[in-house]
């Protein structure tokens, strides 16, 4: 009976603990939210908008006017206190941590009781005309000491004499043009070229190239003058006097000349200076426009074509040499650059995340300067401080993302990206397992009209949203959102109704994020009406002229400009940063996979008959394409469906998303350039600062006219469409369901 008794109480205990339990069940299960990430979302949205309207014009104003006060060329003692002080900074704004992390990378600097100029010599070896040995100061700035000369960082020492000839700007076509139809070979000679159109780097190579044996700059007014704009102080354009410096390597991504491809630390070992990856083998030196009227006026030899004419009151014949009365004259350069091992900072700050602390969010833009660097780099540093600092008053209000954000002030970014490179060379590996995303700071402002955006396609419908709700910062347009404001300033008419976004090339700390790592990236700042104002870059890029004063007066008076584009910038760190799912859209890239196959096939097909003898088929490439779309469309079909209340699911789906840009990555990278690895996206081999798509195919095909083996070399344009075929289908396949 004590038995039974006992076996009814067990009995009776296994019910009400099996009771309670489904009890339990069923309350949780109805006490469940239908959309869990509704409340998560919401606290989000709330927080971004408090993020941007935290961010204020006379902030932005008062970092650019203290970070613009001294010259701070990269290796300079003053570029050191500049970090040091964003380092303070950055911690008192409250930052989870910042640290200095130090490079020692290969830089160049004028000879000081050896400067560099150019000079005409008559026959006895005299010199009859010398170049500037500096630029005017600009007022107010008259007592301010260490003030780089315009000079071409990494030319070597030399002092090459010889005839002068005319190049235009230096191109490959430019080249092309004056030996086929010009018969005029410039071995032994000094050649010059404007400013503009590419990169100085690719001038250079294409001048040694052609057996030069110096190269000589110059900013042309056609090029680096708006039309009804004084020179500066009175206006914004480039004076006389100005010249434009920058480093002249074709580095291809390889970081510092003597490392390449590994991060310069102290135990890294070093080619020998004259071994360095990309440096040029032939003197280089730029000059303003008032100097190169006195090299070109008396040019003798032929007349050249129209679009080869500047604006100068000269005639800009070619050359080689002077016209009769100047025959015996010569020019000669004089060159005495020293190239050092020297010291750089970046300094990095952490914001941990929350729920996804290995998951990285990198805002960079760098912090050297050639002289004051008022637009180039500090009107973009000055962005990144407000955004750093709108970011720590969060925090302090109990705000943290969901994923990691990394800011960086990177050093060295004008001798050839150097400071981001040897960062990302040092974290290579984490970054390939853990970075969601870059996004770039360099210029906020180069001009006065629009919004321009450089970006990944899957960054396309992100920018997009986020521009809806941000204000313009132009006067009249009150109540006008960004987006409509870019919209009808630059429509992208021939693909889409929306504002037009491009590719990204190079010439920014980007680069290797994106072409070499494989990390999703963009870029935003305010730009020129390109229809109308058609000059490089901006008038007063690199020269002393780039002050506080011409971003104040000019550029940005009310600095709402700036504030946009930080809106722009911090936005999209924050909502890929904040976001359950990633904002990132395969549907997008696969329309533009389209748009690219179709725009490489076309250029193909210039040259049908040589298609048709080597039997050239972009099939593969198309086929290829249309799995991706179908992939991609699948992906976000089944994103619909996704439990989000599940964190494994979603992490599941996001990671294939952070993934994405990585497929598109070939480990061997593009054919003579190996740490370009983006099958997708590079620079072109003939101008860094374009973005090409199929680089590979595309390099394959340039001046394949003329090309001395044409079955060999149409074979390599099947190697690539073979290359870029695969890759894409590749791609597609990480888009597919796990399991």
């Amino acid at each position: 009976m004590r038995k039974e008794s006992r076996l009814i109480r067990w009995i009776w205990w296994i019910v009400a603990v099996t009771a309670l339990f489904f009890l339990g069940f069923i309350i949780g299960w109805f006490a469940k939210p239908t959309h869990p990430h509704t409340a998560d979302d919401n606290v989000s949205s709330k927080y971004l908008r408090e993020f941007l309207d935290e961010m204020q014009p006379d902030q932005i104003r008062q970092h650019l006017r203290k970070f613009t006060r001294l010259p701070h060329l990269a290796g300079t003692e003053q570029n050191l206190k500049y970090a040091e002080q964003i380092q303070a900074e950055w911690q008192e704004f409250g930052l989870d941590s910042v640290e200095m992390v130090p490079y020692d990378v290969l830089l160049s600097y004028p000879n000081k009781s050896q400067p560099n100029y150019i000079s005409i010599v008559d026959q006895h070896g005299n010199e009859v005309f010398n170049t500037s040995l500096s630029e005017p100061v600009p007022e107010g700035y008259e007592d301010v000491s260490n003030i780089v000369p315009p000079y071409s960082a990494f030319s070597p020492k030399g002092q090459p004499d010889g005839d002068l000839v005319y190049v235009n700007y230096g191109r490959t076509e430019d080249f092309f043009q004056l030996q086929r139809e010009m018969n005029i070979n410039v071995t032994g000679m000094i050649v010059i070229v404007r400013y503009g159109r590419i990169f100085r780097g690719n001038k250079v190579k294409n001048a040694m190239l052609a057996g030069a044996k110096g190269i000589i700059m110059f900013s042309d007014p056609a090029d680096y003058w708006a039309s009804g704009v004084q020179p500066y102080p009175e206006g914004w354009n480039l004076p006389g006097g100005g010249a434009q410096r920058g480093n002249v390597l074709n580095l291809n991504g390889a970081g510092d000349p003597l490392t390449p491809g590994y991060p310069a630390k102290e135990y890294t070992h070093r080619f020998s200076p004259e071994d360095g990856v990309g440096l040029p083998k032939i003197p280089v030196h730029p000059i303003g426009f008032h100097d190169a009227a006195h090299l070109l006026r008396n040019m003798g030899g032929q007349i050249p074509p129209n679009n080869w004419k500047g604006a100068l009151n000269v005639s800009y014949r070619i050359g080689p040499g002077f016209i009769e009365d100047f025959k015996s004259q010569k020019v000669r350069m004089n060159i005495h650059t020293n190239n050092q091992v020297t010291r750089i900072y970046n300094v990095i700050g952490r914001i941990r995340g929350a729920l996804e602390p290995d998951r990285y969010v990198i805002l960079g833009g760098h912090r050297d300067a050639w002289v004051f660097g008022g637009i180039d780099p500090m009107s973009g540093a000055a962005v990144v401080h407000e955004t750093v600092r709108s970011a720590g008053r969060l925090l302090h209000k109990g705000w943290r993302p969901r994923r990691t954000i990394i800011f960086a002030s990177w050093d060295a970014e004008e001798f050839g990206l150097l400071g981001s490179t040897e960062w990302a060379e040092d974290n290579a590996k984490l970054l390939q397992e853990r970075a969601v995303a870059y996004i770039n700071a360099d210029s906020a402002i180069e001009g006065m009209y629009t919004l321009r955006v450089d970006c990944t396609p899957s960054l396309n419908t992100l920018v997009y949203d986020l521009t809806k709700q941000i204000a313009s910062p132009e006067e009249g347009e009150e109540g006008v959102s960004l987006y409509e404001s870019w919209h009808k300033r630059d429509n992208w008419t021939n693909d889409r109704d929306a504002p037009r976004i491009s590719k990204l090339g190079s010439g920014s700390d980007f680069e290797a994020y994106f072409i070499r790592l494989g990390i999703a990236a963009g870029r935003a700042r305010y730009t020129k009406n390109k229809k109308t104002e058609r000059y490089s870059s901006y008038p007063v890029y690199h020269s002393v002229y780039e002050t506080f004063e011409i971003v104040e007066r000019f550029y940005d008076p009310s600095f709402r400009r700036l504030r946009a584009v930080a809106q722009v910038r911090g936005g999209l760190v924050f909502l890929l940063a904040d976001s359950q799912l990633l904002p990132l859209s395969a549907d997008q890239y696969a329309d533009s996979l389209g748009k690219y196959a179709q725009r490489i096939a076309q250029l193909a097909h210039r040259h049908p008959e040589e298609m048709e003898m080597f039997e050239v088929s972009f099939e593969a490439l198309f086929s290829a394409v249309q799995n991706f779309t179908v992939a991609a469309r699948d992906f976000h079909e089944r994103l619909q469906t996704l439990n989000r209340a599940d964190p494994l699911q979603v992490r599941i789906m996001n990671d294939q998303l952070m993934y994405l840009e990585r497929a598109f990555i070939d480990p061997l990278g593009l054919p003579g350039r190996p740490f370009y690895r983006h099958v997708i996206f590079a620079p072109s081999s003939h101008n860094k600062y374009a973005g090409e798509s199929f680089p590979g195919i595309f390099d394959s095909l340039f001046d394949i006219e003329n090309s001395a083996d044409p079955q060999k070399a149409w074979e390599e344009v099947k190697r690539q469409i073979s290359i870029a075929a695969f890759t894409v289908h590749a791609a597609a396949m990480t888009l597919t369901p796990p399991a």
